[in-house]
């Protein structure tokens, strides 16, 4: 019986026996066929015995193993490796067909490749999850057939392995030296002229072109005969707190990543922005009630605490609570800090009903309010209109976006930074924010 669940016949085999009845069918008009396709017929059985036992006879035929990432990083191409040695003393051909997790819903997922006799030939392909949580992989099937290739036998491998899907850690490794580097032009970063002296005094180097001329060491340069400045560095230990708005307005999707998702990748990303740049970072987030929270550290299992609370973040994208927010802070946080708010706004009505806490927040910290750009909307804009109906649907979109462009003003009005920005921007807008108040020394 498992011999049998195992054998399955090719689309050839299927071809030749077809071709079978049809000399059969012309043998009543032409008899001199009969007695060839009966000679056919035998041979084809034949062969079709032979392939089962070259293709049985061996044991184990192949090995196959699917190798994934310790864990997926949500939002991003994350490579999936099947390696796969072939023991037969022919060259194979394989069909692999890998139970992807339901959440990717590939329902006609299918490589088919040769393998050499007696070699290994490893296999990749990529899969983008839109959503944290646990991803169930299936049996890994690969169906061997001989270069006779009538049947196929089914080898299955790796069944039910289970791999989390985390929040964006390969867009934690692309930023990580931004922390370091003090050329940033490459990521589109503008340089922060520094307003004052509040940083740290770090040491005396040789000027070089782009230094602040006003940092210029007279009794450096005199003894040394060239020009020396002085060097600062930022201050550290400040508090940074990144608050994700995990209500109904951070549903919309976006490239099939909900608005909350972009926000906690960037979360992630800036946290270990701040913590290189011997920051303490800390986060929470916030719908009916504030939970999810980690207080600014900057200890070295930090990152970890971080990322594991990122990766349990759920809702049910109720409507936000800004009072409760507003109360929370005031009762936890007692220290001025940087409090980087992710949430989204679509009109001014909808911020009028919460500046009051957002002025609340801003009295007693410094507050950077970050949220979206319709992306959707921008097409409408750039599109050619073509009939009346298009003219409105235009207008329309030009009023909402103009709208975004108020929110800003009134925004900046009572002191609140904002950060208006595209969702595949948003990690490095936000970096760019942060770095810019860093240099700008206004914390």
């Amino acid at each position: 019986m498992n011999f049998i669940k195992k054998l399955y016949l090719n689309n050839l085999f299927f071809y030749i026996f077809l071709g079978i009845i049809v000399l059969y069918v012309l043998s009543f008009m032409f008899p001199a066929l009969y007695n060839m396709t009966g000679y056919v017929l035998l041979i084809v059985i034949t062969f079709l015995l032979l392939d089962i036992l070259i293709l049985f006879f061996a044991k184990n035929g192949i090995e196959g193993t699917r190798i994934t990432p310790e864990k997926l990083s949500n939002g991003d191409e994350n490579p999936i490796n099947i390696s796969i040695k072939n023991y037969y003393t022919f060259p194979i051909l394989v069909k692999i067909i890998d139970e992807i997790p339901f959440q990717f819903q590939i329902r006609n997922f299918e490589i088919i490749r040769k393998i050499k006799a007696s070699s290994q030939d490893d296999i990749s392909y990529n899969l983008r999850p839109t959503e944290r949580g646990e991803y169930y992989f299936g049996n890994l099937n690969i169906y061997v057939s001989s270069p006779l290739k009538l049947i196929s036998r089914r080898f299955t491998f790796d069944k039910d392995k289970m791999t989390p899907t985390y929040p964006s850690y390969i867009q934690l490794r692309k930023y990580d030296l931004m922390a370091f580097s003090n050329n940033l032009f490459q990521y589109g970063i503008k340089k922060i002229r520094r307003i004052g002296h509040t940083m740290e005094f770090e040491q005396i180097k040789e000027y070089v072109p782009g230094d602040d001329i006003r940092t210029l060491n007279w009794k450096a340069t005199a003894k040394k005969n060239a020009l020396m400045v002085n060097q600062f560095q930022d201050e550290k230990s400040q508090s940074v707190y990144m608050i994700i708005d995990k209500g109904r307005v951070m549903k919309m999707p976006f490239n099939g990543l909900s608005l909350l998702d972009y926000a906690i990748n960037a979360t992630l990303v800036l946290s270990n922005v701040i913590l290189k740049k011997q920051d303490k970072a800390g986060m929470f987030a916030f719908s009916k009630k504030v939970e999810n929270r980690v207080f600014a550290e900057k200890r070295a299992s930090q990152m970890q605490k971080i990322l594991e609370t990122l990766y349990n973040i759920k809702t049910d994208y109720f409507e936000s609570d800004f009072s409760r927010l507003y109360a929370d802070i005031k009762k936890n946080i007692n220290q001025r800090s940087l409090i980087i708010l992710y949430t989204n706004f679509e009109t001014l009505d909808g911020l009028h009903r919460q500046m009051a806490y957002l002025k609340g927040i801003a009295k007693s910290h410094l507050l950077v309010v970050v949220f979206f750009n319709n992306t959707e909307l921008n097409e409408i804009i750039n599109k050619k209109a073509e009939n009346i109906q298009e003219v409105y649907d235009k207008v329309i979109a030009e009023k909402f976006a103009f709208e975004k462009r108020l929110i800003v003003n009134e925004l900046k009005k009572y002191g609140i930074y904002t950060v208006l920005t595209q969702p595949e921007n948003l990690t490095l807008d936000t970096i760019n924010k942060y770095l810019e108040i860093k240099a700008r020394g206004i914390l």
